[in-house]
């Protein structure tokens, strides 16, 4: 059995780590404990440990663990892709959406969104480096999408989120990252004010904290492998 609070308190100084060479506080990166596949006693023991963002891909998931755990104060992260038939479930229960890459998605979540819930956090996928098997806008059609969902009442556009294509070259990692970022800055010079940065996993998340990561999405390294 994984020692989840160990392993917590071990990333947790690995961040640190990370963004001591590239002067930036830690407490300017935050963990997204990614807990697909892996069960409520998990997440609790995650809880107690002081953790309390979560990220699931799967709706149906996040949905059975919301309402197990819903006696705990969690923020609830979506990092998976979304279909438009299971738009409304998310809407009802997810504080961020990750993985915005089409307008018709982001309406249905903003229509769907429950009244006297806040806005719903939200960030744009970015297909960094054009792959077809992943999911993602380009970034020729950022700013079109960006422009659109700014404006729908019950959304709040936050900033991008990107998983570039897997390499072990720090070098490569750091410059799809920076791309990212720069598309970020490009976006906050036109007005929109974004702050967040989701990106980079356990392979990758010191170049993804050297180059402006705001969150880190690490799953197995805080609960073991799933099943």
């Amino acid at each position: 059995m994984p020692n989840i609070p160990h392993n917590l308190q071990t990333i947790g100084a690995e961040i640190a780590e990370c963004c001591k060479p590239v002067n930036r506080a830690f407490g300017h990166v935050q963990l997204l404990a990614v807990s697909k596949r892996h069960g409520v006693d998990a997440i609790k023991q995650a809880y107690d440990a002081g953790q309390r963002a979560f990220g699931e891909n799967y709706v149906q998931e996040l949905v059975e663990k919301a309402q197990a755990l819903k006696s705990l104060d969690i923020e609830w992260h979506f990092i998976g892709a979304l279909q438009s038939n299971k738009s409304k479930d998310i809407a009802d229960i997810a504080d961020w959406v990750h993985t915005i890459d089409r307008l018709k998605i982001a309406r249905r979540l903003s229509e769907q969104r429950p009244a006297e819930l806040p806005p719903l956090n939200v960030c744009l996928q970015l297909n960094v480096n054009n792959e077809e098997s992943k999911s993602g806008v380009g970034l020729s059609e950022l700013e079109a999408l960006a422009e659109a969902v700014s404006k729908l009442p019950n959304l709040k556009l936050r900033g991008l989120m990107a998983i570039p294509e897997a390499t072990h070259d720090e070098a490569t990692q750091r410059a799809n990252f920076a791309l990212v970022a720069a598309a970020k800055d490009t976006l906050n010079a036109k007005g929109y004010e974004l702050d967040t940065l989701s990106m980079g996993m356990s392979s990758d998340m010191p170049a993804a904290i050297a180059e402006g990561a705001t969150i880190v999405r690490i799953g197995t390294a805080i609960f073991g492998a799933r099943t």
